[in-house]
């Protein structure tokens, strides 16, 4: 480790293949907190190589405690996180909306790093029980269109990191690498990222998969469709930018979309959207995430995924999955 610290210190890059090894060896406990802390730093000094990415993702896929639900042709919503703007919990509200729309959905998500509340602690808070046994899980697919994949359960190798990542508090590279490291493997996928370079990145590699995906990122900085502005898609098929007309809805004040500043106010706010008794700017962002969602596993216009995802969560069949994995949490 010492090594490599010096030459990434030193401005150099390393290749996949030594990428690769460092998470395996951290895996392993090779190195100590501090050497680890160092590694994290130099990447939040500096951008990260597609070669790096890759390897790190690589990584982490190999290392996971993987698990087959491809039957189900299921989609994951998941952003990196690390954008800063303290939304509430949009795309794990959008996951259970899509579900209700009738899409199978595998939520990868964790506890918030760089944000008061991350999928796992409302998910948590909301008394949904975090599991990796295969039975439970397809249970929850088939009962409920959606399971959730907390991602400390299906990564046991990055246990090393977590409490280093928990005292650093801010955006690391294992925020740009979370939504590529599913492991459920679905085929389809919508990723919000934190900047444009990400994107580019992120389409780079999804290209040579065989993932249905569109990757997002809203230009004035959010991982996810925000509505208050213009926002960057990168498909497997084509890249363009969508704005809220595409919709059909408003343009949206960054206040709109705020989340709580405790876990209990977030979980607030998403049990208020589910219910059908969120502001219209919320039900829109939520909709538009949801329906991009949609249209990407089902091949349609982004105006008709929100559509679809709107009668999802004014009719509360969003609310209704959620309920189901609630009960199932309690067997």
């Amino acid at each position: 480790m010492k090594n490599l610290l010096n030459r990434l210190i030193n401005h150099e890059t390393i290749s996949k293949e030594e990428a690769k090894r460092v998470l395996v060896n951290i895996s392993k406990g090779e190195y100590n907190q501090s050497q680890i802390a160092s590694f994290l730093t130099v990447y939040m000094m500096r951008s990260i190589t597609i070669e790096e990415l890759e390897g790190f993702r690589d990584a982490l896929l190999e290392l996971c405690i993987a698990i087959d639900l491809s039957e189900y042709n299921p989609v994951d919503l998941c952003g990196t996180g690390g954008d800063g703007k303290d939304t509430f919990n949009i795309s794990t509200l959008s996951s259970f909306v899509s579900a209700g729309a009738g899409i199978k959905v595998t939520k990868h998500g964790n506890y918030g790093v760089s944000s008061t509340c991350g999928s796992s602690n409302v998910m948590e808070h909301l008394g949904i029980k975090f599991s990796n046994d295969k039975d439970f899980l397809k249970r929850s697919i088939d009962e409920a269109g959606i399971c959730v994949l907390h991602a400390p359960l299906f990564h046991p190798a990055m246990k090393n990191v977590a409490p280093i990542r928990r005292e650093l508090g801010v955006k690391t590279f294992f925020n740009m690498l979370g939504p590529m490291v599913n492991p459920a493997f679905p085929k389809n996928q919508i990723v919000g990222v934190f900047n444009l370079e990400l994107a580019r990145m992120y389409g780079y590699l999804y290209q040579n998969t065989d993932k249905k995906f569109t990757i997002i990122h809203a230009l004035d900085g959010y991982d996810e469709i925000s509505l208050t502005g213009n926002t960057k898609t990168i498909s497997n098929t084509t890249e363009g930018m969508l704005s809220p007309l595409d919709f059909g809805v408003p343009l949206l004040k960054q206040e709109d979309i705020y989340g709580g500043d405790s876990i209990e106010a977030s979980a607030g706010i998403f049990m208020n959207i589910l219910s059908g008794n969120g502001t219209e700017a919320q039900n829109n962002v939520v909709c538009a995430n949801a329906g991009m969602a949609i249209a990407t596993v089902e091949g349609l216009e982004p105006k008709q995924g929100f559509e679809k995802a709107k009668e999802s969560l004014l009719s509360g069949k969003g609310l209704v999955a959620l309920k189901k994995v609630q009960e199932l949490s309690k067997n």
